[in-house]
């Protein structure tokens, strides 16, 4: 079903890009900015099992779309220009803004490097539990297991469950599978506890990912004392926050800012929801985010930026550059805000 979604999105880009629909909606649909959301920025791997492919994008890919977006005289600028920009109304140019999600650090040994030689500023949205190395990706976890295993079991609704994993689509179809049911249990805590019962069974250790991965604190302020880079929250243990109480919600929001403000000795004023869907952030995360005063706040929604979104600052869309689309065709379709705006029906705002 996933390989399906990615194969009818990619004709829809494909059949934008080709009739030239992009260009003669651009006017229309463009908006006055927007925001890319990046999670990795590395090499390209050879391995063909990779079920999170969708997360990283190789440094040439990047190298290409800030050529573009400069090609198209759109201002490169930091979110908190972004935010006076939208707060007084100010749209005489077009903005864009570059976000990265986790804290990895390949944020700063490959990005970095490409971000000063455009002089763009970026955010990166720290989860605080993977800069202290204590914080747990499922998400990778899941994917080193199921690379290593032949086959696996699972406990689902009290019944063994054997699911095969012997070449790459079997793989594939086993992390969709697994992925799935994890979705249907209760909260995060549930899920951490299955995906590292598996990483036991199976030889993985999972408390080591984000101590490979993530920039740890003492990194992190390295980093964040380039001009060109801005800190923001994650949450404490990038949950979803939708499937949290009232207070559990707001003491991640709010306890992950304060730790980054302690480590790093900065103001962190920007958000972005984990998963960031509407199952994950809707109403009143929202409502969370601007009670905690947070300037702004990202979803993962697709969207541009219209002039309207000022009234939503803390339900602010966004355009994933996303692995699977590495094309530099689509860069066209995608900042033109026609894809998008079929995705949303044509809706200008999705903040509910």
């Amino acid at each position: 079903m996933k390989q399906l979604r990615n194969n009818v999105i990619r004709v829809g880009l494909d059949a934008l890009y080709f009739t030239g629909a992009h260009h003669v909606l651009r006017p229309w649909l463009s908006g006055v900015g927007a925001i890319f959301m990046l999670h990795h920025v590395r090499p390209a791997r050879d391995d063909m099992f990779q079920p999170n492919r969708h997360l990283e994008i190789t440094p040439d890919f990047l190298r290409a779309v800030l050529a573009h977006v400069r090609a198209l005289d759109i201002d490169i600028v930091s979110l908190d220009e972004a935010q006076r920009r939208m707060s007084e109304r100010d749209f005489a140019r077009r903005f864009a803004c570059f976000t990265f999600d986790d804290g990895y650090r390949d944020n700063r040994d490959h990005a970095l490097p490409l971000m000063r030689e455009q002089n763009a500023p970026f955010t990166v949205y720290v989860a605080s539990d993977f800069a202290e190395g204590t914080g747990r990706l499922w998400w990778l976890a899941l994917e080193r297991v199921i690379a290593r295993a032949e086959a696996l079991e699972i406990v689902r609704d009290g019944a063994k469950v054997r699911i095969e994993a012997g070449d790459a689509a079997a793989k594939q179809d086993a992390f969709n599978q697994i992925q799935d049911w994890l979705q249907t249990l209760p909260d995060d805590t549930a899920v951490q506890r299955e995906v590292s019962a598996l990483c036991a069974r199976y030889g993985i250790d999972d408390a080591a990912i984000a101590r490979e991965l993530c920039m740890s604190w003492d990194e992190l302020r390295g980093f964040a004392a380039d001009p060109l880079v801005t800190i923001g929250a994650h949450t404490i243990s990038h949950c979803n926050l939708a499937r949290e109480s009232d207070a559990e919600a707001r003491r991640q929001m709010g306890d992950s800012r304060s730790r980054i403000e302690n480590e790093l000795h900065m103001p962190a004023l920007h958000f972005a929801y984990p998963y960031g869907y509407k199952a994950a952030a809707a109403a009143r995360e929202f409502k969370l985010a601007r009670g905690l005063g947070f300037k702004t706040a990202v979803t993962t929604r697709p969207g541009m930026i219209f002039p309207e979104n000022a009234a939503h600052m803390t339900a602010l869309p966004r355009i994933s550059l996303n692995g699977n689309y590495q094309t530099a065709r689509f860069l066209s379709v995608l900042t033109s805000g026609a894809a998008t705006a079929m995705w949303n029906g044509f809706r200008r705002v999705d903040a509910a």
